[in-house]
């Protein structure tokens, strides 16, 4: 850029990681994190129970269903769904806040919840991580050691169903075995090459 040009105007993102239970979404987020990425990593809320070495408002808002019905009623969700019997949303005032003081803002979402902001945001920018194969998937899910094996199943054949969505995203990353960090460079340069579009994407919500 010369002296003479001016400084090219940009918008803050509003970036949604989806994909199939078990693919890794929390890894990846957390890697991002620990690299200091600069984005607002907003915080789902959910019913369902924390698990071991999970943090309440760090992993998740964990909350009771009577107060996520509250939340649903107050319209302080920007998507919300009910997921293997546990109801799971996007608190908005994260969002709008970060959007409103110029900062990307990234949201873990599954896929009905992404495509549920794509409704309400087309101009979201939607990355689907995705598994290598189907038996690493099932492999990464059987380590977590956290569901019954019908419960363990019926993740397997809803992640196979959402499989099939990965072409209504924007962008497609896979997500390796021990090669965290490539994943997380990928995303930085579907980021950045977003950020670099004319015009530059405006989300309103």
């Amino acid at each position: 850029m010369t002296a003479h040009e001016p400084e090219r105007e940009t918008a803050p993102l509003l970036i949604v990681l989806s994909g199939p239970s078990g693919v890794g979404k929390d890894a990846v987020l957390s890697r991002m994190r620990e690299l200091d990425r600069p984005y607002h990593f907003t915080v789902t809320a959910t019913t369902r129970p924390l698990r071991q070495g999970e943090r309440d408002g760090v992993d998740y808002i964990f909350v009771s269903e009577p107060r996520f019905r509250r939340m649903i009623r107050d319209e302080q969700l920007l998507e919300w769904a009910e997921v293997y019997g546990n109801l799971y949303g996007v608190p908005k005032a994260q969002v709008t806040d970060a959007l409103g003081n110029g900062r990307d803002a990234i949201i873990k979402a599954d896929v009905q919840g992404a495509a549920t902001i794509r409704k309400i945001a087309p101009e979201a920018l939607l990355i689907f991580l995705a598994p290598p194969n189907e038996a690493e998937l099932k492999r990464r899910l059987g380590a977590r050691m956290t569901e019954s094996p019908e419960a363990l199943a019926l993740r397997l054949e809803t992640a196979k169903e959402e499989m099939r969505q990965a072409s209504s995203f924007d962008c497609v990353v896979v997500n390796h075995q021990g090669r965290l960090d490539d994943a997380v460079r990928e995303i930085d340069g579907i980021v950045a090459a977003e950020k670099a579009r004319t015009p530059p994407r405006r989300v309103s919500l």
